[in-house]
């Protein structure tokens, strides 16, 4: 797999609303335990939506990994201009740092948000894109956002095989509970 897309959970739909959040931290850890044996595989681009939460996360995840993987690529593909123009000054600044260490950051359509066809274009391009998804989502904890790209994903590795990779709360779970008995011992 040279191209994975990355993506989840906005913020708001795990109840997390400040970047000093104890779950970002785990979350993160997850990501970087499945991103790790890919990039030792050949991961050479990872794509996200870009979008508050679990795809910023990503990123986070991926400009360390670099450090490791120097070849590895990041980049965010929005679904139109400025998606960040309405987010508190807190937010917007940390996208800002997150973006000046991206390789590729490209919008979809170029004007401001005018319909949910952004999305679907952006959402489309990303998957042509990719050669497999990691997704953030836990059915079980109700639907959300991600569900879409699990649905699209799903219908694309039935029909080319495109690869489908989850991290579930399960996983996030279990990624807290090593941590914690780790600062523990």
């Amino acid at each position: 797999m040279k191209n994975l897309l990355v993506t989840g959970y906005r913020a708001h739909e795990l109840g997390i609303f400040s970047q000093k959040h104890k779950g970002i931290e785990y979350i993160k850890k997850t990501i970087e335990a499945k991103l790790v044996p890919l990039a030792e595989e050949g991961l050479e681009w990872v794509l996200t939506p870009g979008q508050y939460g679990v795809d910023l996360w990503a990123c986070e995840v991926v400009i360390e990994l670099k450090r490791q993987f120097p070849e590895l690529k990041l980049s965010i593909l929005t679904a139109f201009a400025n998606p960040e123009e309405k987010w508190k000054d807190d937010r917007k600044e940390y996208y800002q740092g997150i973006l000046g260490r991206v390789d590729y950051y490209g919008a979809v359509s170029k004007q401001p948000y005018s319909g949910v066809w952004q999305f679907r274009a952006r959402d489309d391009l990303l998957l042509r894109k990719s050669d497999g998804i990691l997704l953030v989502y836990d059915e079980d904890s109700g639907e959300a956002s991600p569900r879409f790209f699990k649905e699209a994903a799903l219908r694309r590795h039935a029909k080319d095989g495109y690869r489908y990779l989850a991290i579930g709360a399960d996983e996030i779970q279990s990624v807290a509970e090593e941590s914690e008995s780790r600062y523990y011992e």
